[in-house]
């Protein structure tokens, strides 16, 4: 699979851990949502995806913890 901002082959999967936080003053009465991913990043551009589990993409949706 090639990059998808630079068509480059040259990307590699790492393990990650990712704290995701609610926008604003009210986000900060709201609890951490932790990911812990394996992000495909692009070595030549830094371009980077990976996929929210199901579980912490509801709690992101909602707003409210698991």
């Amino acid at each position: 699979m090639s990059c998808k901002s630079c068509q480059s082959q040259h990307q590699r999967n790492f393990g990650a851990e990712i704290a995701i936080h609610f926008p604003g003053l009210k986000g900060l009465e709201k609890p951490l949502v932790w990911l812990f991913p394996k992000p495909l990043v692009c070595l030549d551009c830094g371009f980077t995806e990976f996929t929210v589990p199901e579980e912490e993409l509801r709690v992101l949706a909602q707003g409210t913890p698991l």
